[in-house]
This record gives C-alpha cells, sequence and structure tokens, in this order.
C-alpha cells in the first residue's frame, strides 16, 4: 500500500471533486473503501489507515467541499456531502464506506439514503447526534467546541512550518507525533501572497457545523435506518486528547441497544484524533473495514 496517492477527479453535478486513491491501482470495487474526513480535516487524515489495510484493498479518500484540492466549490451542507459522497462511490466503486468525526455524519446520511450501496459501513467517532442546550446559539457552540480550530482557519501564518508548529502544539497529538500528523498538516498549509493559511474554508466549516448542531432529527433517524452492518469505534479521548470522548456514551449506548446493524467498539488509549493516526488504532479501523475484527450484530463489542 503506497503513502503516495493517485489524484481522482470525479463529476458532481457539473463540478469536479478532489479524491485520491491508496493502494493498487487494479484492487476491485468490493475491496475499495471510500474514507471521509472530518470537519476541517482533507483526504491525507487517512494514510496510516490505508497502509495498515490488506495488499488487496484501496482506499479513496475525498477532499470534501471547502477543504484540501476541493475547496472552491460552494458549500452545500452535510446534505450536499452526503450527494458527493454517493456521485464517488458510483463513479469509483467501493463496497465500503468510512467515515471520522463530520464524515461519520456525512457517511450515515449516505448510507442511510442508499441502503443497497455498501455492504459495511465504518463509523470513526462521530455519527451520534451531539447534545445542543435549547435555545442554544449554533455558532457560539461552535465557537465554544471548535474554538482553536476555527482561529486556525481565519489567520495567516508567516510559513508553513510555523502553520505546522501549530499542530505540534496542539494537546491531542504532541504526543503522538508521527510521520501521518506531519503530512496531514503540511497538505492543509496553502501558500497565499504574505504567507500561509489552512485549506479549510471557514465559511463552509462554520455552515457543516451548524448543521451537525440542528440537524439532530434527520441525523438519529440515519442513524436507526442503516441496514448494512456498520461498526461504531469511538474513543476515550475527545478533541484535546483527554477524556471525556467527544460523543455522549449514553447516547452511544443507546443506539448499540437499539439499531440492530449498529456494534460499538471503543478504541483505548485514543483520542478523537490519534483514533486515525496512532499505529495500533489504525489498525483496528482497518480490521473494522475489511471485517477482520469480527465484530457484527447489535450492541457493543
Amino acid at each position: 500500500m503506497t503513502d503516495s496517492p493517485l489524484p481522482l477527479e470525479v463529476p458532481v453535478d457539473g463540478e469536479v471533486l478532489a479524491a485520491f486513491r491508496y493502494g493498487a491501482a487494479g484492487a476491485p470495487p468490493s475491496r475499495t473503501v471510500l474514507a471521509v474526513h472530518g470537519i476541517t480535516a482533507s483526504s491525507r487524515a487517512w494514510p496510516a489507515v490505508a497502509r495498515a489495510l490488506p495488499d488487496d484493498w484501496a482506499l479513496v479518500a475525498v477532499d470534501l467541499r471547502g477543504r484540501g484540492a476541493s475547496r472552491d466549490l460552494p458549500p452545500g451542507g452535510l446534505g450536499r456531502h452526503a450527494d458527493d459522497v454517493l456521485a464517488v462511490a458510483r463513479t469509483v466503486g467501493c463496497g465500503v464506506l468510512l467515515g471520522h468525526s463530520m464524515g461519520a455524519y456525512v457517511a450515515t446520511l449516505a448510507a442511510a439514503a442508499a441502503p443497497r450501496a455498501f455492504e459495511r459501513v465504518v463509523l470513526v467517532d462521530g455519527a451520534v447526534p451531539l447534545p445542543v442546550p435549547p435555545g442554544a446559539d449554533p455558532d457560539a457552540v461552535l465557537d465554544a467546541t471548535l474554538g482553536p480550530a476555527l482561529q486556525r482557519l481565519s489567520q495567516v501564518f508567516a510559513d508553513e512550518e510555523a502553520y505546522v508548529d501549530v499542530f505540534r502544539a496542539h494537546p491531542a497529538l504532541a504526543a503522538s507525533w508521527n510521520d501521518d500528523v506531519e503530512t496531514y498538516a503540511r497538505y492543509d498549509a496553502l501558500p497565499v501572497g504574505d504567507g500561509v493559511r489552512s485549506r479549510a474554508v471557514e465559511a463552509a466549516v462554520r455552515a457543516d457545523g451548524r448543521d451537525l448542531l440542528t440537524l439532530g432529527d434527520r441525523l438519529d433517524a440515519a442513524l436507526r435506518g442503516l441496514t448494512a452492518p456498520t461498526v461504531l469505534l469511538t474513543a476515550p479521548g475527545g478533541m484535546f486528547g483527554d477524556p471525556p470522548g467527544l460523543l455522549p456514551a449514553d447516547a452511544v449506548a443507546r443506539y448499540a441497544a437499539e439499531v440492530d446493524a449498529l456494534t460499538v467498539v471503543e478504541v483505548e488509549g485514543t483520542n478523537h484524533y490519534t483514533i486515525l493516526f496512532a499505529p495500533d488504532a489504525a489498525r483496528t479501523v482497518a480490521e473494522a473495514v475489511t471485517g477482520a475484527g469480527g465484530w457484527s450484530g447489535q450492541g457493543t463489542a
């Protein structure tokens, strides 16, 4: 499995969405997983997972609208992302759908909208509707939860090294820094006239964040409507590294008990980011993708 992905251009409603293929070019469609990244992330969130897959698998990672090489596409919210994901799946031929963080919510919407499109779904630290206080301003909630990330999107840094240093200092990443995290950070560094800024577009991130906070009923229905065998991998550490995790434990337990297609597995020793980047955790994600972990059915494994 190569760490140098092959760029793909996928037509979506008269536009072109960027995607990247890791793995052997001849991998059959039944052994291709489509990977969907988080709210401020990109296609470069996935090299560790791609490397952990068997040699006869490929991983296709998208850059969602407003991120990475798709940053100039107009935003459209979670529903538009789900439509784009289904377009990529039809074009490339993907039997398994994988999503992290916001990408897990997008994957859930896509899989619920097209129940026969995927043989397996893997959701990584996402998909469970997030609690929002009654009457709360979604933008204020976003600022409170994504504050440092949103600040990064609005800033211009002196150069690429200064930008990467922000990730090096992140409390969820600093102790687990490796080449994959560095690749992820450097890919997101966009040269501009007076320095470097993030490739993620703040307006697109805020629009998607509002959807995450206001579409709870739709997300709940999509999660309950899943029919393909689905594994939800959760991290005990949150977005800043320490417990609790991002997802409310009581809600996770409730969905595990009530959704027949869903199995929940906690990936010990991880946080919201290292669940993708730490080698052992990446192998666990890969096992969920291929079915080698043996997780199926209802409840918590």
